[in-house]
């Protein structure tokens, strides 16, 4: 039986992207599903391109996702250091057993990998349960060892994965074109190679390779835009792979049960981020209400560098108050500032606002909207609050429609806000009357 390992090797380049957040997503599942190991190595030897703090926004990336690793640079384990440019010597070590045997050369202080290039190189991929075969014509001789004495991908990797006994390699299959490099390689130290699933390509709306321009940033930028790391994942699970039952909505848990690589469709995986929307919206909908203000609550403190104000976010107990207003109607945890920042920020008016409204002689229909709020029984019940200004929009001329948004604008300055009556029982009667008595000095 074979002991599964399997590896995520991001280079420190900057913000994981959020493909390498879908790779890992792979990775963290196959290990799961066979009690295997998960294991963290950073490939930083591009130093010209390395930037300083992107390591640990990977580190934070893999925590926010939930993908705890069993190895890695900053917890160790039996195969490190899992850094590669602290493995110069090994890369080394290995470069010149590859010179003493003649498959390599030096020139110009970079030592070159000798491509045989007669025959082919075969090997079957687990994503289409397939094998594949490349002419070795295809290939020509390649550096494995620059200048500097930092190693190329296409050598460390292999070293790397042989070292630290990694089973299976999952990773993008823009590298399939390079297989007979790497299996040259292993032939080379006559090493068994691991077992290769090849994800296949993440493509934007244009079909095109994905970019920022078709909505993928850095993975920590969903975090940060108030998406739910439950929802992150299932949607990730979706690019490329379907749930034998089918199912669209399903945990990580559930997943991890029934996975396997023999359902993976190979053609191109097309990142939606309306979907993912979606997918966000249904989970915030599931949520439990009282889960769900500490979701808000926590992402506020998070927007805020963990210093919630009064004066700009509403307390933990207003939050709670306000959820239920919210839920259907909000897609992202983000989306409760704009829908909500009235209840708790003073209003801004926007003579905008007003005109789309289409009301001629706003000041006396709300100065009308006055007096009636002044003469209804309080506490105002949800009924007569509606009948009452249903008759009144009637003996003014407007539409119901025009009345509640009238209204709705008066108290908020917005033309969209959680349901009308709901959000006045939560300002209080005095407060929504203090702001018509505001909105009408502004229209003054």
């Amino acid at each position: 039986m074979v002991n599964v390992r399997v590896r995520i090797a991001p280079s420190p380049t900057g913000s994981p992207h959020i493909g390498t957040a879908w790779q890992a997503l792979f990775d963290y599942v196959f290990a799961k599903k066979h009690n295997g190991k998960f294991i963290l190595r950073l490939e930083d030897t591009d130093r010209a391109r390395f930037v300083p703090g992107s390591e640990f926004e990977i580190y934070e990336t893999l925590k926010w996702l939930g993908f705890e690793y069993n190895e890695g640079p900053d917890i160790g384990g039996s195969f490190g250091p899992y850094k590669q440019s602290e493995r110069l010597d090994i890369y080394k070590k290995y470069s010149d057993e590859l010179l003493e045997k003649g498959l390599s050369f030096k020139d110009e202080g970079a030592v070159r990998f000798r491509i045989n290039k007669s025959g082919q190189a075969s090997y079957h991929d687990l994503v289409g349960d397939k094998d594949i075969t490349i002419q070795n014509t295809t290939q020509e001789d390649f550096v494995i060892l620059k200048s500097d004495g930092f190693p190329t991908y296409n050598f460390a990797n292999v070293i790397d994965d042989h070292l630290m006994q990694i089973s299976h390699v999952i990773r993008g299959n823009e590298y399939i074109s390079s297989m007979p490099k790497y299996l040259q390689l292993y032939r080379s130290f006559n090493w068994k190679p691991p077992q290769f699933a090849h994800l296949p390509l993440l493509v934007g709306s244009d079909r095109s390779k994905l970019s920022k321009r078709h909505g993928a940033k850095g993975a920590l930028e969903f975090k940060k835009e108030g998406f739910l790391k439950e929802a992150v994942i299932n949607f990730l699970a979706l690019l490329g792979w379907t749930h034998p039952q089918a199912k669209e909505i399903f945990s990580l848990d559930e997943m991890i049960e029934v996975f396997d690589f023999k359902d993976f469709n190979p053609a191109s995986a097309f990142f939606d981020v309306t979907k993912l929307e979606w997918l966000n919206g249904e989970y915030i909908r599931k949520t439990q209400d009282s889960n769900l203000k500490t979701q808000i609550y926590q992402y506020l403190l998070q927007l805020s560098d963990g210093a919630l104000s009064k004066t700009d976010h509403p307390t933990e107990e207003e939050i709670e108050r306000l959820v239920p207003l919210v839920k259907e109607r909000i897609k992202k945890l983000s989306d409760f500032i704009p829908l909500t920042s009235f209840f708790y920020e003073r209003v801004e008016y926007d003579q905008a606002q007003f005109q789309k409204l289409n009301i001629k002689n706003q000041n006396k229909a709300l100065e009308t909207v006055l007096k009636k709020l002044e003469e209804m029984e309080k506490p105002w019940q949800a009924d007569v609050f509606e009948s009452t200004f249903r008759k009144l929009a009637e003996d003014l001329g407007l539409s119901a429609s025009q009345m509640f948004q009238l209204i709705r604008v008066a108290i908020s300055g917005q033309l969209v806000t959680p349901p009308l009556f709901e959000s006045i029982q939560v300002l209080g009667e005095e407060e929504t009357i203090n702001r018509i008595q505001a909105a009408l000095k502004f229209l003054q």
